[in-house]
């Protein structure tokens, strides 16, 4: 099939030859593989169809015939995945009909236009002429020959020696049957990862690109033509649509001219844009039926529509009439996708500039954010996000593994993603948004049912929702003020108004080093700290008592449970405790240890001070605390012991007991909330963030029974008199209740497994790496945990929140693939519930790298071996 005879005119002339292998590319094509990124030198694009047999080797044809009717310029034409093999091959379609248009033309320059096939299943091979499907060496490797075919050609001009513009045509994967490639891939037993296929695709790319070195880049063009529709299964099996996304190269969408293809170009439409594809331009053959019109209206001239000559049914002079009355079609369409691929350019260059001279950013001292460091967006699928990585003129989209769970938000994998997307949509479509108070609604009540079966399993009742984290901390101190009040006899409505009885003062009891959010009334609940002082909040004036809490971490591999001095109450010192393992820390039989009696003595104390030191003026209402780890306030684990006892004591004094887990819930720290690893629950628990997939703001506040029914009575002002605009959105539970099935089911959560009648995540980080990087010099603690690993690193007096030691080893990082953002001298890798191990210690092998390399000159091999570690990063 890839032999041809040498064909000769006049004024052009043919040369060809075939060759089983293109050594040059196939050793390239066999490399290493590299991090995902799309190169922004010059225009990618996919072509899609709408369906199969819609024309998308006919609109590859044509675009490649008007770029190279330039001289000097370059096409190159890639079919990933192609069946039917080798009597159907689109590649070879456009490596013939472009050179057929480019001699029927007779240009002044030349044409080189060449056609690669470089694997096939062993069928495929086998019609292959010059290959044998026989068990040579190599044969039979996941189903794939290394076939490497190679053609060539040269279409000489009419004029003098100028320069020459070259076609270069590859097919990477191929199979024999011409049937869908997930079938095909089962029935020929050559099937290939998604992973692979994307790699080897940015491979091809990538030796498309060196043909830059050949000419301008402006005239070089690159298309990758995907096979059958928008949503036809790649050879895993997954969709196409879904299978590209991580490149979201722009796309040109091939409609369907035919009866019923105005639904089917839409619906194909729809598929890429809910997958956050840009599409530039929908392309289409006239069938007479003036489908462009409807397709016009419908897309309300947010793309542009182009109608092709209808092709005829007598192929006697092979289309060469046809391209002929398409060119300025074809022409057309080039001007729309070079108009795009410039104005992104100039998009992503301006960016940064711009977001300097507009953007307020929270938490962040502009004086200290030059343009160049500022991080341009792209997109984000699953784990990743695709940042603009500048190069010269133009630079390329890169991935990086966004390490802060975009502020602890992001659980989605890409598949979840999507879906969360889809049911969205549903949800705005059919509700819009929709207000809360005395109205029901199927997303509000399934989220509210799955709250209180998940993380409100056994003690609670009642679901309010907020808009975000802060409000819902605000929410949980009303309810357990009124609580105290009720249990303690106080009368709140008879005091403060025409009663000469002054109201007393209620305080908090919290943890040094916790943090409640950025509310004015959820700052009160947090001792003084960075974000507290005069120059943030001059109202503030710390309503708690704060106790010092005791903290545990790794250190030269060891975890050990550091006391604070004030725990130091009796004339022997409490020596700090050490432990094998985290899930020691967590063990119910430490509440018989010596150190349970100090934690125990110690709080107990500290509340009999505050009773005398207020003599009866004030009362500590509520006790409050984020659960196992303090997250802003440095990534510090607590330890659980103290906390246990410290629920306890306040049980025992009627004060109620408040959990914040915006951060910590929802599997962020390895169970679906985190009283499950204390052991002890709230009356009244707080959640936001991962609980929509961080998809939209929504908050929850769950509550007891005690705490609902400390508010009813006869009167509305008796009732919690507290809400937000947006108070059960919608689209929030719809996205909620997707994240927490998502997250809980082991069938879509492969992380998950069984702890007796409990489902814990694995764990996520080696274990044998964390020890190693306790150990390094430059590294004072480690906490890992879930989906946490927070390391410390020494600095000195320049510890602490306002820290800077780390902002070079974290531009590093970013340069590496892996997106960070500190706290202070404190780092951390966050991940997803669903994220890999694999994901989490690729990752966190770069850190380590990093660390080693910035940190100090430690040459000594680590416990992996230099080569292993070379190789993960």
């Amino acid at each position: 099939m890839f032999s041809f005879s040498v064909v000769r005119r006049s004024r052009t002339c043919f040369l060809g030859h075939t060759s089983l292998c293109s050594f040059q590319f196939c050793n390239y094509f066999s490399a290493s593989s590299h991090e995902l990124e799309a190169d922004l030198s010059h225009p990618i694009y996919v072509v899609w169809g709408s369906n199969t047999g819609v024309g998308k080797t006919l609109v590859s044809a044509g675009l490649a015939s008007s770029v190279l009717a330039t001289p000097g310029s370059k096409f190159s034409y890639v079919k990933p995945v192609q069946t039917g093999f080798p009597r159907d091959s689109d590649a070879r379609f456009v490596y013939r009909k472009v050179s057929e248009i480019f001699s029927h033309r007779e240009p002044e320059f030349a044409l080189a236009a060449s056609n690669h096939a470089l694997k096939a299943s062993v069928p495929a091979a086998g019609e292959v002429a010059g290959a044998s499907a026989d068990g040579e060496e190599g044969d039979g490797v996941n189903g794939f020959r290394d076939l490497c075919c190679y053609e060539e050609r040269r279409v000489l001009g009419s004029g003098s020696d100028v320069e020459t513009s070259e076609l270069v045509c590859k097919t990477i994967y191929s199979w024999k049957e011409a049937i869908s490639p997930h079938l095909a891939a089962e029935r020929e037993g050559a099937v290939v990862d998604d992973s692979l296929l994307r790699e080897s695709l940015q491979r091809c790319l990538r030796v498309c690109s060196g043909l830059e070195a050949l000419g301008r880049k402006e005239r070089l063009w690159s298309v990758i033509e995907t096979a059958g529709g928008v949503a036809s299964p790649g050879p895993m099996g997954s969709l196409q649509c879904d299978l590209y996304r991580p490149f979201r190269f722009p796309a040109i969408l091939v409609g369907d001219g035919r009866l019923g293809g105005i639904s089917g170009t839409i619906s194909a439409y729809e598929t890429l844009k809910l997958r956050g594809y840009d599409i530039v331009a929908i392309i289409l053959e006239d069938q007479g039926l003036a489908n462009d019109i409807p397709l016009l209206s419908y897309l309300r001239k947010r793309v542009q529509v182009l109608l092709l000559p209808h092709v005829p049914e007598d192929l006697s002079d092979n289309l060469l009439e046809w391209f002929e009355k398409s060119q300025k079609i074809f022409s057309s369409l080039l001007e729309i996708m070079l108009a795009a691929y410039l104005e992104r350019i100039e998009q992503l260059h301006d960016m940064p500039k711009k977001a300097g001279n507009i953007f307020w950013w929270p938490f962040t001292q502009h004086k200290l954010v030059p343009e160049e460091i500022v991080t341009v967006i792209d997109s984000r699928c699953g784990e990743n996000f695709a940042v603009h990585k500048n190069n010269q003129d133009t630079g390329v989209i890169a991935q990086q593994f966004d390490a802060c769970a975009s502020w602890w938000t992001q659980g989605p994998d890409a598949t979840l993603q999507i879906e969360l997307a889809r049911d969205m949509g549903y949800a705005t479509a059919r509700f819009g948004h929709v207000m809360f108070p005395e109205n029901v609604y199927e997303p509000a009540l399934r989220c509210a049912e799955l709250l209180l079966e998940g993380v409100g399993r056994g003690w609670a009742s009642r679901t309010f929702f907020s808009d975000n984290g802060s409000t819902s901390i605000e929410i949980a101190l009303k309810m357990a003020f009124r609580k105290f009040s009720s249990d303690h006899g106080i009368d709140g409505e008879t005091m403060g108004g025409n009663s000469a009885e002054r109201c007393p003062e209620y305080k908090v009891l919290a943890l040094k080093g916790s943090y409640h959010g950025d509310t004015l009334g959820a700052m009160e609940a947090q001792a003084p700290s960075s974000y507290t002082g005069f120059g943030q909040q001059p109202w503030y004036s710390g309503r708690g008592f704060f106790l010092d809490p005791p903290t545990a971490s790794i250190s030269n591999g060891v975890w050990i449970v550091t006391i604070p001095e004030v725990l130091q109450l009796g004339p022997q010192k409490v020596e700090a405790a050490t432990f094998s393992s985290c899930k020691e820390l967590f063990y119910e039989e430490r509440a018989y240890s010596d150190l349970a009696g100090c934690y125990s003595s110690y709080i107990s104390e500290k509340l009999l001070q505050f009773s005398e030191s207020v003599g009866g003026s004030a009362h500590i209402a509520a006790l409050i605390i984020e659960p196992v780890i303090h997250g802003a306030g440095g990534m510090h684990l607590i330890d659980p012991l103290f906390q246990r006892i410290l629920v306890s004591e306040c049980r025992s004094q009627k004060i109620p007991v408040i959990f914040d887990e915006v951060f910590t819930g929802f599997w962020r720290l390895g169970a679906e909330s985190a009283a499950e690893l204390l052991g002890c629950t709230p009356d009244i628990a707080c959640y936001a963030k991962l609980m929509t997939g961080g998809i939209v703001p929504l908050a929850a506040t769950l509550a007891s029974d005690a705490i609902f029914n400390a508010f009813k009575g006869d009167s509305k002002l008796l009732a919690l008199l507290h809400g937000h605009s947006y108070s059960g959105h919608a689209m929030g539970c719809t996205a909620a209740v997707k994240a927490i099935d998502w997250f809980r089911n082991p069938l879509t959560n492969f992380n998950l497994t069984s702890e007796g009648r409990r489902l814990r995540l694995k764990e996520l980080w080696d274990n044998r790496l964390v020890l190693e990087i306790s150990s390094h010099s430059s590294v004072l603690r480690v906490v890992a945990l879930g989906t946490l690993c927070a390391i410390e690193l020494k600095a000195g007096d320049d510890a602490g929140y306002a820290s800077l030691c780390a902002s070079s080893l974290v531009q590093n990082l970013r340069k590496d693939g892996v997106y960070m953002r500190p706290l202070g001298n404190v780092i951390y890798l966050m991940c997803g519930p669903c994220t890999s191990p694999e994901s989490c210690n690729h990752a966190l092998r770069k850190v380590y790298r990093r660390i080693r390399n910035d940190f100090s000159q430690d040459s000594r091999k680590d416990a992996f071996g230099e080569s292993d570690l070379g190789h993960a990063v």
